[in-house]
């Protein structure tokens, strides 16, 4: 079998952290290799808890892949490869890391690092979610430093922003808590969709 057509028959699996969060947050998946990069977008979303409010992009070996704007291209001066034609095998292979960078203001970066490249099980359904540790930050919280700021706040019932925060953040957001079964049943509602 050529490696194109092998890598098209294969699974990536990936690990997911979101960089400048400690104690680290982050996700194993497994996902077609042939998947195209907006589709893993949209899996990233899912999977890390984001709500896909803002722009993105993949910085892999040197190129930038997402969604192409012309006058960004001329701000920016390089120029931004269109995700939606560009399959995960075709640019990454087992061993690469790379970077998706979601939310430009608030700048959550993700190193993706394909750990192994596995052969697809009868009866999976891909993507699927193996594990993980801990809640994605909430949309627009300032990044990793604002991030941090929240849970100082909200470690502190006593601080004179602790209920606006709470309010905010969401009565019931446990920055510990990750279910992988969960996302799993996301990822399976969003399946025709991803």
């Amino acid at each position: 079998m050529a490696n194109k057509e092998k890598a098209k028959a294969s699974i990536y699996e990936l690990k997911i952290t979101l960089m400048h969060i400690e104690p680290a947050i982050w996700r194993r998946l497994q996902v077609e290799a042939s998947i195209t990069l907006a589709r893993l977008h949209q899996i990233i979303q899912v999977v890390m808890g984001w709500e896909n409010y803002h722009m993105h992009e993949f910085r892999v070996k040197g190129s930038r892949y997402g969604m192409p704007d012309p006058g960004g291209e001329a701000m920016f001066g390089s120029k931004v490869s269109n995700e939606k034609k560009f399959k995960l095998c075709d640019i990454a292979e087992a061993g690469d890391s790379f970077v998706y960078e979601y939310d430009f203001g608030d700048g959550w970066r993700h190193e993706i690092v394909i750990e192994k490249v596995l052969s697809a099980e009868p009866g999976i359904k891909y993507p699927v979610c193996l594990e993980g540790q801990r809640a994605c930050p909430p949309e627009d919280c300032g990044g990793p430093w604002g991030y941090a700021e929240l849970l100082e706040i909200l470690d502190d019932p006593g601080h004179e922003e602790y209920d606006g925060y709470r309010e905010w953040a969401g009565e019931d957001f446990d920055p510990e808590s990750f279910d992988f079964q969960k996302v799993n049943k996301q990822l399976e509602g969003a399946r025709s969709v991803v």
